[in-house]
Parts: structure tokens; C-alpha cells; sequence
């Protein structure tokens, strides 16, 4: 399955809530289409589930294969399986690019990591689902840190999560901890889609 390169405000609306973070796609409290406000709200229990599915899998920017593949692995871990299943997207390379504030967006530090701009502990990592282990030190090469859109997104960066910490003089972040559930996004019930891959 190809990545959505569709436009992001319509799927956010679809969706009902903010994959940009800001806000600004839900101006119109309903689904996009001519017959948006009319559309029959009612979801069945399945689309409930799909639904709650689709708002994690955009909202990181995953495709479906290994989204799946990651939440059988969240499956196999001890604990509860939706928590492990958020927590091991959370750690995603490109997720704590994007949390660290080195991108605007997840897009935008998915590509980071992808031409070989950020490193781990040192040495240089281009795969975006690369999965951060607890103690890692992100940072961006040498070479990398005046990049114009680095320089904003790290001007523009209002939140650092608790269980992160950034070095401004090494221009670098730590992944100190593994997130609780309360730091993780509110709007998603990831039981639905613990019972959606559960049939």
C-alpha cells in the first residue's frame, strides 16, 4: 500500500482530528464532501474500530503493513497491548525527530532521517521507523544543523515531552524514559484497535 499523498486537511477532517497538530484543518466541524454536514453520523461497531485505526496509522504517518507488524510485536510484550502499541510508535525515529523539534512535522523529520541528516548515539541512521532505545542521544550531523528548516522548526518548537530532554549547545535531545499513557495522544482509544485486530 502507497503512502496518503492526498491532501492532509480533507483526511484530518474525514478523520476529525488534527494531523498537522495546529488545529487549523477543523475550522468545519464536519467530514469534507458536498454532503458533509448531512452525512449519516452513525458508525457500526466495526466502523468504530476501523475509524480509531486509521486516526493512529495517519497520525504517524504509518502504512498498514507495518503498523500491523508493530502492533504484533506490541501483542507478544508484557502489559497491555494498546499502551505497548502506542508507546513502540512513539519511539519511532522519526516520531522523536518530530517530538525533539528538529521538524515541523512528521513528514517533514521522516524526510530528515531519510537523506541522512540525523544520528543516533553518534552515528548516522536513515530509517525513520528505526525504533530509539531508552538512553539514546538523537542529534543532526554536523553539516546539517544551519539547515534553514531545522532552524525554524526548532524557533517554532512551544512543548518538549517530559521524557525527552534536549542539550541546546550540542543541539541534541535524550530519549530518557519510555512515555506513559498520559503523555500519549488523548483523542485515540486504543482498545478499539486492539478488538479491530483482534477478529
Amino acid at each position: 500500500m502507497a503512502r496518503y499523498t492526498g491532501p492532509k486537511f480533507r483526511l484530518s477532517r474525514r478523520l476529525g482530528i488534527s494531523l498537522s497538530g495546529t488545529g487549523k484543518e477543523l475550522k468545519r466541524a464536519f467530514p469534507p464532501g458536498q454532503h458533509g454536514p448531512n452525512q449519516r453520523k452513525k458508525l457500526s461497531g466495526y466502523g468504530v474500530q476501523l475509524m480509531e485505526k486509521q486516526k493512529l496509522r495517519h497520525m504517524y504517518g504509518v502504512n498498514e503493513k507495518p503498523f500491523r507488524n508493530l502492533f504484533d510485536k506490541a501483542a507478544k510484550m508484557k502489559g497491555k497491548s494498546g499502551e505497548n502499541f502506542m508507546v513502540l510508535l512513539e519511539s519511532r525515529l522519526d516520531n522523536l525527530v518530530y517530538r525533539l523539534g528538529f521538524a515541523a512535522s512528521r513528514a517533514g523529520a521522516r524526510q530528515l532521517v531519510s537523506h541522512g541528516h540525523v544520528t543516533v548515539n553518534g552515528k548516522k541512521v536513515d530509517i525513520a521507523s528505526y525504533s530509539v532505545a531508552v538512553g539514546d542521544v538523537i542529534g543532526l550531523r554536523e553539516r546539517s544543523r544551519g539547515q534553514k528548516s531545522v532552524k525554524e522548526a526548532l524557533e517554532g518548537r512551544n512543548f518538549l515531552p517530559n521524557y525527552l530532554e534536549f542539550n541546546d549547545a550540542a543541539v541534541e535531545g535524550k530519549y530518557v524514559r519510555l512515555p506513559e499513557r498520559a503523555e500519549l495522544p488523548q483523542e485515540i482509544d486504543e482498545k478499539q484497535i486492539v478488538e479491530f485486530y483482534s477478529r
